[in-house]
């Protein structure tokens, strides 16, 4: 099938179809994260989705920055999401560079990113930002013991903002035996078009 050259993004409608087919499946908000370590060994985990940023078709996840994605994407900054919808049997591949937004980022724009996305989780989600260091040994059997979060308070320092740029898109429908491959580029004025082609599943 011919190439076809779009604006907007056309995986994003079909992404968007697939969440509100699935909404009612608590895990269709939860997608595989692929990044790549020093070693060049690759590093997957589960993560959640936080949304688009505001117009855009750039995907927010929240971490915390001391786990060992953050060391891993500030190494190679690519990544791949894998978001499979058991309802309707569609899995959607979303390769692009992540752009990592920590305390220390000086862009007052990506600040204000960061604190929108603290805010828009809910405090429970919060609290696990103050907890001990992820992936170190732990040191008691104990829980660990209760903290107390502002809720009007900003992001803590282990809070960060993970923002996914998409440049591939492979969609893949297993009911139909569909299979689309996007692909982004840079148009003449600087803005992103996308080329969709039909492949073989």
């Amino acid at each position: 099938m011919a190439t076809v050259t779009v604006a907007a993004a056309p995986w994003k409608q079909l992404l968007l179809s697939a969440l509100e087919s699935n909404s009612h499946r608590k895990h269709s908000s939860y997608f595989q994260l692929a990044t790549v370590g020093s070693s060049g060994r690759p590093s997957n985990r589960t993560v959640v989705f936080r949304g688009f940023a505001d117009n855009t078709d750039n995907i927010l996840i929240n971490t915390d920055a001391r786990t060992r994605k953050i060391e891993e994407l500030k190494h190679c900054p690519f990544a791949e999401i894998c978001w499979y919808f058991t309802d309707t049997w569609e899995q959607f591949r979303i390769n692009g560079r992540v752009d990592v937004i920590d305390e220390s980022n000086p862009d007052p724009v990506k600040i204000q990113q960061r604190e929108k996305s603290w805010f828009a989780s809910s405090v429970r989600s919060r609290m696990q930002y103050l907890g001990p260091n992820p992936g170190l040994p732990s040191l008691s059997d104990q829980p660990s013991p209760g903290f107390v979060l502002d809720p009007s308070s900003g992001p803590v320092a282990s809070f960060c903002l993970l923002v996914l740029d998409p440049d591939q898109v492979d969609y893949l429908n297993l009911k139909s035996n569909q299979r689309m491959c996007f692909t982004s580029r840079q148009s003449a004025n600087g803005s992103k078009c996308w080329n969709s082609e039909r492949v073989n599943p």
